[in-house]
């Protein structure tokens, strides 16, 4: 969508959206009691919004598992077991504290006491059903398995478009979780980075993928669907810019990522469908049809809207 607005608008600088992701290196056991760096890295895991588990779904004896064989199911279940181990230790240590402070929060000593019994019962935090204000305020406690997550099958090149029969029991897994799962193949997206644009699309033919269907392409869109993200676009001559958004944002929220000034002091939003624009070839082409929207404040952003902000 940026490269056709990008020539509609003959713009000077393309800008996209960002999603980023922090490489963690791989648990192991022990680690929600400190083995190996297991502090640390749970410690940087309690910052994201989700969580993404690169799963091993491929035979190689030239790469060596760390237990002796592949086994996708039991993998995510022994760093399931340490994330929970380590949400169990932190609420357990932070009921106690809550119940001893008379001026602590009772919505947080019930919402501490629902995660804690989901805990016990080998379940993850995040199937403790908990009320706005309950969620609210355990958020900055970070819980690991409250997190949503996507599991990314790694397999081999060959099993990209179709997956194997690991990443088929670990899909059986995922779907028990309540989580989602991705197809991706780190040896394909290694061999993408050396290749140009048009070898790529024959080299993924190949494989029977898309490139928009394609390993981290797939996983950027899961994971937007999972955080219930959606990018709305402003566009003209000296620039084309994605911009990431929640899904639900009204108009000046939106207009917020922008500068700060454009929330305070919102007037409009003059909106034009992605669809529209592409159709019509032209703003002005827009225009002529009637197709150019005015919005205010209530105006709840669409995906794919291509938006001037108006504002004092």
């Amino acid at each position: 969508k940026l490269a056709v607005l990008e020539k509609i608008n003959d713009s000077a600088k393309v800008v996209p959206a960002t999603l980023e992701f922090v490489d963690v290196a791989g648990l192991v056991k022990g680690a929600s009691a400190g083995e190996g760096l297991g502090n640390q890295f749970l410690s940087t895991i309690r910052q994201c919004d989700a969580i993404v588990h690169v799963v091993r779904c491929f035979e190689d004896e030239n790469v060596i598992h760390v237990d002796g064989s592949v086994d996708p199911v039991r993998d995510a279940e022994l760093i399931n077991l340490e994330l929970a181990l380590a949400d169990l230790a932190q609420v357990e240590k932070r009921l106690l504290r809550v119940k001893k402070d008379r001026k602590a929060d009772p919505a947080e000593a019930k919402a501490l006491e629902k995660v804690a019994a989901v805990l016990n019962n080998d379940e993850p935090a995040r199937n403790a059903v908990l009320e706005d204000d309950e969620e609210l305020a355990i958020k900055s406690l970070g819980l690991l398995t409250r997190k949503k997550m996507i599991y990314a099958a790694n397999v081999a090149d060959g099993d990209l478009a179709e997956g194997n029969d690991m990443s088929r029991r670990l899909k059986e897994h995922a779907d028990k979780e309540g989580a989602n799962l991705v197809l991706v193949s780190a040896q394909v997206e290694a061999e993408l980075v050396e290749l140009e644009d048009e070898d790529k699309l024959d080299f993924l033919e190949a494989l029977g993928v898309s490139l928009e269907n394609c390993g981290l392409r797939a996983l950027v869109r899961e994971a937007y669907d999972i955080l219930a993200l959606q990018t709305y676009y402003t566009s003209g001559p000296t620039e084309t810019r994605a911009w990431t958004i929640g899904k639900g944002w009204t108009a000046p929220k939106a207009a917020g990522v922008i500068h700060g000034d454009f929330e305070r002091g919102f007037i409009r939003a003059e909106t034009i469908t992605y669809d529209d624009l592409v159709e019509c070839g032209s703003e002005s082409a827009v225009k002529a049809k009637g197709l150019l929207r005015s919005e205010g404040k209530e105006y709840v952003v669409q995906e794919g809207d291509v938006i001037l902000f108006r504002f004092n």
